[in-house]
């Protein structure tokens, strides 16, 4: 479960996967609430809960909720910029319960990253944070959000994970929705990039094997086949938003007509076997040529947001697909991608409140 605690953050990264409209601070969720939540979560059947935004340490009762997750018996993961992480803070978070840290990484030195991160002095403090972090024994994931503009830079982001002692390295192509479909002219990486970034992964794989995993999330529209988003709609997670409301993943929200309930009028249980999160759950709402494929019990027919995207019909088949009728759409945005020339991050639209 993703438990986004607010949408408050220092970084205004134009890849976010927020949504457009944020949740202003008076709508979040108090810590009793969460607390509540997480119980549900854990009867529910959910082992392992990531604790996210925005930015999680924008919540000065973020070391409470902590501690009520833990409490819950959840396996907890801070999804964090480092930006309001302080040694103080991180004692205290390990006292809560906390098992993990998850640190985002924009850049390979303080021009990329405070670029993309539209923040001052932001790579700076991860790098202080990082290590922090180290000294207090957490278990450390980076997290490498790559597109147009960084890509080239892939072997230096895996020498730093190995640097600063973390234990997996997730190499994470930027998803077009939200911020990035906004942004996606800058942020879309040319063919030579996304094969070059197989390769790179495919090196440091063999070459770090027992000292770093290497998650990879391939870009989207460079594939001939989707990925099984979420390993299928309603079938292995759900996110909480700041306000409440529950969701099959990150975009969920874009698709018109689903209404998603909120834990403060439902039970968790109630919600995940309710409307929202049944609707593209399984085969039979499936068309053609989805529901003949014999890849169907693989991708589930892709993402359903994406179909939204591109196609205008969330059943339709993910775009992606090389068997998908809208596939001439994913084409055509790679073409001109092609065409275009590689920019420095001039007229990026930053994700700020």
């Amino acid at each position: 479960m993703l438990a986004e605690l607010t949408h408050r953050c220092p970084l205004a990264c134009p890849y976010c996967s927020n949504p457009l409209e944020l949740t202003a601070r008076e709508r979040e969720l108090d810590a009793a609430t969460w607390a509540r939540v997480f119980r549900e979560a854990a009867a529910l059947g959910v082992l392992q809960l990531h604790l996210s935004g925005g930015e999680p340490a924008s919540r000065r009762d973020l070391e409470g909720i902590t501690a009520s997750a833990a409490e819950a018996g959840l396996y907890t993961n801070l999804i964090t910029s480092g930006v309001g992480l302080t040694e103080r803070r991180l004692r205290a978070l390990e006292a809560a319960g906390l098992d993990h840290v998850q640190l985002s990484l924009q850049g390979v030195n303080p021009q990329s990253a405070d670029l993309i991160g539209g923040y001052a002095g932001g790579f700076e403090r991860k790098m202080e944070v990082a290590q922090l972090i180290a000294a207090q024994g957490f278990p450390l994931t980076l997290n490498a959000v790559m597109h147009r503009l960084n890509l080239d830079d892939l072997p230096r982001m895996i020498e730093m994970a190995v640097e600063l002692g973390a234990r997996r390295i997730e190499v994470a192509c930027v998803q077009m929705h939200g911020w990035a479909a906004r942004n996606r002219a800058a942020l879309m990486p040319t063919r030579a990039q996304a094969e070059g970034a197989k390769a790179e992964v495919a090196r440091a794989r063999a070459a770090l094997k027992g000292r770093l995993v290497v998650d990879f999330v391939p870009p989207d529209y460079h594939s001939d086949y989707p990925k099984a988003c979420m390993g299928g709609w309603g079938s292995t997670g759900l996110v909480v938003a700041p306000d409440g409301r529950v969701m099959p993943c990150h975009a969920a929200e874009t698709i018109p007509g689903l209404v998603f309930q909120n834990v403060a009028e439902a039970p968790l249980a109630d919600i995940w076997r309710g409307p929202a999160f049944s609707a593209f759950r399984g085969e039979d709402w499936m068309q053609e040529p989805c529901r003949s494929c014999d890849r169907r019990g693989l991708d589930f027919g892709g993402c359903r947001c994406q179909a939204m995207a591109l196609a205008g019909d969330p059943a339709a088949a993910d775009p992606v697909c090389r068997k998908a009728p809208g596939r001439g759409l994913v084409d055509a945005l790679l073409s001109a991608s092609e065409a275009s020339v590689g920019g420095d991050g001039a007229g990026l639209a930053y994700r700020r409140f």
